[in-house]
């Protein structure tokens, strides 16, 4: 059975915090902006039991930069999971200029389940899955 992965979006403007001295927005954003719609798509999805009994954290961020954004651009961040194995997972994170549709930046990032308590891994179960699943 082929699974459809739930792709949520998240709609931002860009601030002057977030400019570097060149005036466009700084590498480090993109990366606080990919924990940022990974985190809030696990928050609006989780039940109140998931978040309290597991939680996830990154193992490894892949991301390329690919255009400029600027002070006012309207930004558009599209993410989804994409593979799991038995204690992480596979999120990609697309970052798009609203308006022109034209990608600024990709991510993969490699997410792992802990249980909350322990802080160990914990296995990805089909109803864990099926949190970011349509």
């Amino acid at each position: 059975m082929e699974v459809t992965p739930e792709i949520y979006q998240k709609h931002l403007v860009v601030e002057k915090k977030h400019l570097d001295k060149q005036k466009h927005v700084n590498n480090v954003q993109y990366v606080q902006w990919v924990q940022d719609v990974a985190e809030e798509h696990w928050e609006k999805r989780a039940t109140k039991e998931q978040k309290q009994d597991v939680l996830w954290v990154v193992v490894k961020h892949e991301i390329s930069y690919k255009m400029e954004a600027f002070l006012g651009d309207h930004i558009c961040l599209e993410t989804y999971v994409h593979e799991t194995t038995h204690v992480t997972s596979q999120r990609f994170v697309f970052i798009k200029n609203a308006h022109t549709g034209k990608l600024l930046a990709e991510a993969k990032t490699t997410w792992c389940l802990l249980d909350a308590k322990s802080k160990k891994p914990v296995k990805i179960s089909e109803e864990m899955k099926q949190v970011f699943q349509q």
